[in-house]
């Protein structure tokens, strides 16, 4: 009969040799270290990480000790990688460069989706707090293009709503132009009806929003079924309207700031479904640059079309112990059900681990961007 004990006794000692031996390997990579910091090679070597992955598959016995010692080795570079990165730190910036500050002044242009008393121009003055040159512009597209360009120096736009969730053509904005989140900042949203001074709330006929106003107020327009609901530009463009074609059985809803700037009634207050509706804006640059204290990377990525490819994407974020908080998928223009992944993680471009995660997916998939990384307010 198997003696338990003496077993256990043996794998402890053979588990002591493992540790000795593990350390001995981390002694020897910070030598590799020192070498490539010597000569500027970069840490991620694809070619020879594959070569040792085959070399130690062959030296097992059978086919599950092939795959454990294949999984073990791999989880071993990711460690000696991680430990690489933090010798070299500044050596390996992924192309982004860390600022104490963004630099903002009066003369600072800030582009921003919408109008005078949008949402967004709300993100826009509490990110900022100070006066800045505001631009309001009709579409997401012409904010873009106007960081992009050099039009403006930032600029200001929603990515996701508590409630109805994201705004997918932001995504597709994204990975389009060459702009990057800098910052984030957090809006609470509280939806108001307004109209015409003499207006009566059983008179209107006709709504005006967003469409995400519209739907963060389902709840309430269900219970007016005579109104009619119209899409339209930002909120604030829609109370405007109101305004400007004086029709006292039309109505928007907008902010309590756009409702007063355009001189409306107020017909109903905080008609949104949920007492928590939040927005997130993002404020991009078309610089390569990133907060010192940044908690929050965004990347997006395209997925070779093969068996497992995401899993393995992923992977290089357990391994690296990162905590991955949202992804979202989009199907990539012009590719019939080829799809484009969009990942923020918890973590800044300067951590080690972010840093090796990151190296290892720009190295595996097509066409990777780091989006930005920032600090959400």
């Amino acid at each position: 009969m198997i003696d338990l004990s003496e077993s256990r006794k043996k794998i402890d000692e053979i588990d002591q040799q493992i540790v000795r031996l593990l350390e001995q390997r981390m002694r020897l990579s910070m030598d590799v270290a020192a070498y490539k910091r010597s000569v500027g090679k970069p840490v991620f070597d694809a070619a020879r990480e594959e070569e040792k992955l085959a070399a130690v598959k062959a030296m097992a016995e059978n086919e599950f000790n092939q795959k454990a010692v294949t999984d073990l080795f791999k989880q071993i570079m990711t460690i000696s990688r991680r430990l690489q990165y933090q010798l070299l730190d500044d050596q390996e910036s992924l192309g982004f460069t860390a600022v104490d500050q963004f630099p903002v002044n009066q003369e600072t242009k800030v582009a921003f989706y919408g109008e005078r008393g949008s949402y967004t121009e709300q993100a826009m003055l509490d990110y900022f707090q100070t006066t800045v040159n505001s631009v309001p512009m009709d579409t997401f597209r012409e904010v873009m293009g106007a960081v992009k360009e050099g039009r403006a120096d930032y600029g200001v736009l929603p990515i996701e709503n508590s409630s109805t969730g994201t705004l997918s053509d932001i995504f597709d904005l994204l990975s389009e132009y060459d702009n990057y989140i800098i910052g984030e900042q957090l809006v609470k949203i509280e939806h108001n009806l307004w109209a015409l001074p003499g207006a009566a709330l059983d008179k209107i006929q006709k709504v005006y929003s967003h469409k995400q106003g519209l739907l963060q107020c389902s709840e309430f327009l269900k219970k007016h079924p005579q109104m009619v609901l119209v899409e339209g530009g930002s909120t604030a463009g829609c109370a405007r309207r109101v305004l400007e074609e004086q029709d006292i059985t039309q109505a928007a809803i907008a902010s309590k700031r756009a409702g007063e700037l355009n001189g409306l009634m107020l017909l109903q207050e905080a008609i949104h479904d949920e007492d928590h509706n939040t927005t997130r804006f993002i404020i991009i640059s078309n610089q390569k640059l990133f907060d010192k204290n940044a908690k929050q990377t965004s990347i997006c990525f395209e997925t070779p079309h093969k068996s497992g490819s995401l899993y393995h994407m992923l992977s290089h974020f357990i391994y690296n112990n990162i905590n991955m908080s949202r992804i979202e998928s989009r199907p990539v223009a012009g590719k019939a059900f080829t799809y484009r992944f969009f990942v923020d993680i918890e973590g800044s471009l300067d951590s080690p681990e972010v840093m090796n995660a990151l190296h290892c997916i720009q190295e595996e998939a097509i066409d990777m961007k780091i989006l930005g990384s920032y600090i959400s307010r």
